[in-house]
């Protein structure tokens, strides 16, 4: 992961880079929580941090080495610890995705406050494939989209493309592909830039408390239905080694 700091526009740009899809590894969450750490600290205060990533994915999702049942009660903590830094992080977060972006990436889009998208984006939950469920997913799709529309992603896992979820009203702007830096930037001089960050903190974090005591009281219970649970039935074991070995998994449904 790399971190820009746009001086004088008081504007963080958190890249992800990193091989495989920019897949979501137990030290790209440390470098994450680091950088969201120094916004706290930061002079002149920042204003936005944007969440962006380099290649033509945004990220695949969690490294599913990662998720097997051995080190998965290490690392899943660790990256929900990430999402309540995401939403106390005292400035206006956005998260610009091209390309796919999936599982635990698109967890991370949607506990910023807006996702633009390039019109090649396709977002989705898929951990279903793989006989999992997305914790935070499960809790922040359905505050943001609905319920019915939700379950539906979450249930069948299939990914959308970002028409889809434009119309949901999950992306507040479409552009072409290469655009996303600058269409950002460009919004952010138009419109976030000329607020007082003073404001900007305190609005950020006062629009998020609906999501916010939503995460605080169902997190907890949803993690615990993954560790507690689902890690005990013999096909949670079964999706991560079926994907690791490129085979179709054989569920004992138990």
């Amino acid at each position: 992961m790399s971190i820009h700091v746009l001086d004088a526009t008081c504007r963080l740009r958190l890249v992800l880079d990193a091989p495989h899809g920019n897949a979501i590894t137990d030290a790209m969450v440390t470098d994450l929580r680091a950088a969201l750490a120094s916004v706290h600290r930061r002079r002149p205060p920042v204003k936005l941090v944007t969440i962006e990533a380099e290649g033509a994915d945004f990220c695949f999702g969690a490294s599913l080495p990662e998720h097997a049942p051995e080190r998965i009660p290490d690392v899943l903590p660790r990256f929900h610890a990430l999402i309540g830094d995401l939403l106390a992080v005292p400035a206006v977060t956005v998260a610009a995705i091209s390309g796919r972006c999936l599982g635990g990436g698109f967890e991370i889009a949607l506990a910023c406050d807006v996702i633009i998208a390039a019109d090649d984006a396709v977002m989705g939950l898929p951990e279903i494939a793989v006989g999992a469920f997305p914790p935070v997913g499960s809790i922040l799709l359905p505050l943001k989209i609905g319920a019915a529309r939700a379950a539906a992603s979450l249930l069948t896992g299939t990914p959308r493309p970002v028409a889809d979820w434009r119309h949901a009203g999950l992306v507040e702007q479409v552009v072409p592909p290469g655009e996303l830096a600058a269409v950002a930037h460009r919004c952010f001089l138009l419109t976030i830039a000329r607020h007082s960050a003073a404001s900007l903190a305190r609005a950020a974090i006062a629009s998020r408390l609906v999501v916010q005591r939503a995460v605080d009281e169902l997190l907890p219970v949803a993690e615990r239905l993954y560790l507690d649970d689902l890690l005990a039935t013999a096909d949670a074991a079964e999706g991560v080694a079926a994907f690791l070995e490129k085979r179709p998994p054989q569920w004992k449904d138990s």
